[in-house]
């Protein structure tokens, strides 16, 4: 009996918490789902406003300031190679020395034809005083001693140009011909080319679009593009170079825009005194628009791009998540720099992106900009 009784209060428990169970429903266990809810967490950083440069970024090529072809002017056999290929010279440096005997003997033969000219014009001239001679025999006389003083000048010269020394300090490249070959038999012969690699230049080119760019920024700051040769900065940096370490002045602007290509060559002069750029390097160049103006900043790796364009998460009032569309401007040291889309107030998500969902809530912890860069200092002279 008392068996039976203890089986029925079991089975009346067990039916009323089924019971129970049962009333609960879905919807119940929803909102207790809910309610120990997660929400993504996301990290925030307000857009930070400092001065900012415009800048045209292009590319370019160094060039040597000049490049001279190191040329054989006499005919001879050359006697001596004095550098080595691809050594740095200064200027009047002898380089080369072409047989010079037979220049020498050519020298000596006109000095002796100028002494025996010179002694029998001043015979001729004695004599002209004691009307023992005609006078068109003194003026012949004049014009051979002129004759022999031009003919030994002229010697001179080519005995100079036996040898062959550097117009100016540079960098020379191999030489062409060795020692023992005939050089200037048949013209003037290559022997080496020589180039100034301080200064130095970068040409580059710009479209039609940047220029007009330019022209109208320049013409907002009342200044003429030929008063500005030699006074814009121009910076450029090497494929390897971190920024734009090197800082030269606009040197020359094309007059006229080249219908074939659609650009204006355009060319910068740097000092180069550690000879780090040399002929043939490609070069980022960039060339300041103005002065700096105040421009929101925010980190690089916080901008988005889809198909609509470029855009940033944003977390609002009530940390409900927005797309915002905007419009980039120069990248700067601290980020990009943003021209339209933001507000100082905006808390864009630079973290936890992966997170976030446009119209979801998520939990935002700010965090604080960096400070800003010190104001830039004044462009270096080049």
């Amino acid at each position: 009996m008392n068996r039976s009784r203890r089986t029925r209060s079991i089975a009346v428990a067990l039916a009323v918490a089924a019971a129970a169970m049962a009333g609960a429903g879905p919807g119940c266990r929803r909102k207790a789902e809910k309610a120990g809810a997660v929400l993504p967490a996301v990290t925030v950083q307000p857009p930070r406003s400092q001065p900012v440069t415009e800048y045209l970024q292009l590319t370019g090529t160094v060039a040597a300031s000049k490049s001279v072809n190191l040329v054989a002017r006499v005919a001879g056999y050359l006697e001596s190679v004095n550098f080595k290929d691809g050594a740095v010279v200064p200027e009047n440096e002898l380089l080369f020395v072409i047989e010079r005997p037979p220049y020498e003997a050519q020298v000596e033969l006109n000095k002796a034809a100028l002494t025996r000219a010179q002694l029998e014009l001043e015979r001729q001239q004695a004599m002209m005083k004691e009307n023992a001679t005609a006078e068109t025999t003194v003026e012949n006389w004049v014009s051979q001693r002129d004759q022999a003083k031009a003919q030994l000048e002229l010697a001179q010269i080519n005995l100079g140009y036996t040898e062959v020394r550097a117009p100016f300090e540079g960098r020379l490249g191999a030489r062409q011909v060795d020692p023992g070959n005939l050089v200037g038999s048949n013209g003037p012969t290559v022997l080496a080319t020589i180039e100034q690699l301080h200064p130095i230049y970068v040409n580059f080119n710009l479209n039609e679009r940047d220029a007009l760019h330019l022209r109208e920024e320049m013409r907002r700051l009342k200044i003429e593009l030929g008063s500005n040769i030699g006074k814009a900065p121009v910076e450029v940096g090497l494929q390897n170079e971190q920024g734009y370490p090197h800082v030269g002045v606009l040197d020359f602007a094309d007059n006229a825009l080249s219908t074939s290509t659609g650009t204006i060559a355009l060319r910068g002069v740097f000092q180069n005194a550690d000879t780090t750029l040399f002929p043939g390097l490609f070069a980022r160049v960039r060339i300041p628009l103005g002065d700096p103006k105040p421009m929101l900043v925010i980190p690089a790796s916080a901008i988005g791009n889809d198909q609509q364009g470029d855009f940033v998460y944003v977390v609002g009032g009530n940390d409900v998540v927005e797309r915002r569309s905007i419009a980039k401007g120069p990248l700067t040291e601290a980020g990009l720099a943003i021209r339209s889309g933001l507000s100082p107030g905006d808390r864009v998500i630079v973290n936890g992106l992966l997170n976030a969902r446009v119209g979801e809530k998520v939990a935002p912890t700010t965090e604080t900009a960096p400070a800003a860069a010190p104001a830039p200092a004044p462009t270096r002279k080049p």
